[in-house]
Formats: C-alpha cells, sequence, structure tokens
C-alpha cells in the first residue's frame, strides 16, 4: 500500500529537528529510516533544495527553502509528485504559521511540536489519493519535476567517510550537482549596492594612485616614510576585497566585511596628515556604506510560494 509514514521539518544550517511526526511505526525498516533522517539532517546546508534517498522499501524526499527543511518518508511504490506537493503544503503553512526570527533562534529541538497537528491532517489527506484536494496543483508539479527533477541520493553517498566531499561540486540546477557553499547566489544587486561598488573602486584606484606618488617621493627623498606606502596599498586592497565581498558569497562574509571596514579606518587613521579632513571622511563613509550593502545583500532563498 502506497502512503506517506511519517514527516519533519529540520533547520538547515545545523539539523535542528523543529517539529515532526509523533505516530510512526517501530518496525526495523522504519527504525533504520529514521537513522537516514539523522544523517540527512547534518548534510542538509551541503545538498541541493530538493532530493530523494530511495532505501529499499522506503523513500525519504525534502525540499529545503528559507533555512528550513521539510523531510518526509514514505513507502516506495508512493507518487513523487504527490509527496513533493505534500512538502510544498507543509512548506507553506510552516512559513504562514512562524517567523523566520524564531526558526533561526530556536534553541530546543521540537519546540514546534504543535506544527504536528497540521502534518498528521495533511498526511492522512494525502493518504487518501483519491481526494480532490490532493490533486490540486498535480499538473504545476509534474511539470516542475521534468524541469528541474530532486537530486537522487545514493545510500553508498550516504555512507561514505566523507559525506558527500566527493561528488562533483557546481551548481545546482536539477542537474544532480551540488552547490557548495562559497558560490552560493546573493539576492539581486540594488541600486545602493551598485553605488558602493562604484565608490569602493573609485577609493580604491585613489589609494592605488597615492600609493604611487609616495613610492616617487620615497626614491626622491630618502627621508619620506615608507609606511606611508604600505597603508596607501592596505586600503586599496581593503576597497578592492570590499567589493569581491559583494560580488561573492564567502563564509564567514559579515565578519569579514566589518574586519575590512576596521582596516579602512585605521589606513585612514595613519594617513591622517597627507589628507584633510573631506577626504578622510569620504574614504571612511564609502567604506561604511559598502559594509552595510555586503550585509543587506544575503544568500538568496527560495520564495515561500514556489512549486516545490
Amino acid at each position: 500500500m502506497s502512503m506517506i509514514l511519517s514527516a519533519s521539518v529540520i533547520r538547515v544550517r545545523d539539523g535542528l529537528p523543529l517539529s515532526a511526526s509523533t505516530d510512526y511505526e517501530q518496525s526495523t525498516g522504519m527504525q533504520e529510516c529514521r537513522k537516514y533522517f539523522k544523517m540527512l539532517s547534518k548534510k542538509l546546508a551541503q545538498l541541493p533544495d530538493r532530493c530523494t534517498l530511495k532505501t529499499g522499501q522506503y523513500n525519504i524526499n525534502f525540499i529545503s527553502s528559507l533555512g528550513v527543511s521539510y523531510m518526509m518518508l514514505c513507502t516506495e511504490n508512493y507518487p513523487s509528485v504527490l509527496a513533493f506537493c505534500f512538502l510544498d503544503e507543509l512548506q507553506k503553512e510552516f512559513i504562514t504559521t512562524y517567523n523566520m526570527m524564531k526558526t533561526n533562534t530556536a534553541v530546543r529541538p521540537y519546540c514546534f511540536i504543535e506544527f504536528d497537528n497540521f502534518i498528521q491532517r495533511t498526511k492522512q489527506r494525502y493518504n487518501n489519493t483519491r481526494s480532490v484536494s490532493t490533486k490540486m496543483n498535480l499538473a504545476d508539479m509534474q511539470t516542475e519535476i521534468k524541469l528541474r527533477p530532486p537530486y537522487q541520493i545514493s545510500l553508498s553517498e550516504l555512507g561514505s567517510p566523507n559525506g558527500f566531499a566527493h561528488i562533483s561540486v557546481g551548481e545546482f540546477k536539477g542537474t544532480g550537482k551540488i552547490s557548495a557553499a562559497p558560490h552560493q547566489r546573493l539576492e539581486p544587486v540594488t541600486l545602493p549596492g551598485i553605488v558602493s561598488f562604484v565608490l569602493s573602486l573609485l577609493c580604491g584606484a585613489l589609494n592605488l594612485i597615492r600609493g604611487f606618488h609616495a613610492i616617487e617621493s620615497l626614491l626622491q627623498n630618502e627621508g619620506e616614510d615608507f609606511s606611508y606606502v604600505i597603508a596607501f596599498f592596505l586600503g586599496t586592497a581593503a576597497c578592492l576585497y570590499q567589493c569581491y565581498l559583494f560580488v561573492y558569497h564567502t563564509g564567514w562574509r559579515n565578519a569579514k566585511s566589518f574586519l575590512t571596514f576596521g582596516l579602512i579606518c585605521l589606513c585612514n587613521m595613519y594617513l591622517y596628515e597627507l589628507r584633510n579632513l573631506w577626504q578622510l571622511f569620504f574614504h571612511v563613509t564609502v567604506g561604511a556604506f559598502s559594509t552595510l550593502q555586503i550585509r543587506l545583500r544575503q544568500p538568496q532563498g527560495k520564495s515561500p510560494d514556489y512549486n516545490v
């Protein structure tokens, strides 16, 4: 008999279970699948946003969106389209019921266990495949799955010593490749972001020009301080690195942007004698503005109403 057996809601960044079905079978096969649930939970941040794991008699399907993953266990013959429709419905209800602040700050496992009431009602409805309500948007879901099929996780990959590290890294668009965190897509560029990028390049160019002038002055006058040259070139490097952080997603991106801004401030403090107050104000203000734009341009998440 094809049916959904259980479902869980898990936070992606650390695998913390937020809610789950409380009535699942205690058979050996089911207990084995619960282990797979835990193993997958630890790897969610490295996996595409839609995956399937086939474990013989059972399938585990999950989708991830906005830092939360929705995972379900069903029999192997349960229709894939219905499985992802089920997960999509859980996702929409969870996002509507709980805001991101609550899910991001949760510290206790299963702190949203009351969501199981909705899981149970939805599971019963989807286990009745003749129900009209479960057939809503099936055509859209079928098209979506054909265009971007879920990534198929093999048991050998799940059981490898290094997890999924041996899988080829690339941008996942339904091609079976896993997107590496450093190359995760960022939100679309805004006009203030473009302005900050251009101003950072301008500040870097100004520092570079002044640095070469300082070298010329150093060669002509032996009494000149070489540390000014270092300060100018460090300022150039900091401005260019801010541009890099704005364009690309890297680990500890926000912390790096603040450290880079601190370096810009230190360089300008050291160059106090060579710049007037307006020049210092311009460089520090641009650095602060760029840091803010880096902070605001976060990794791109799926929209709550997307089709899986």
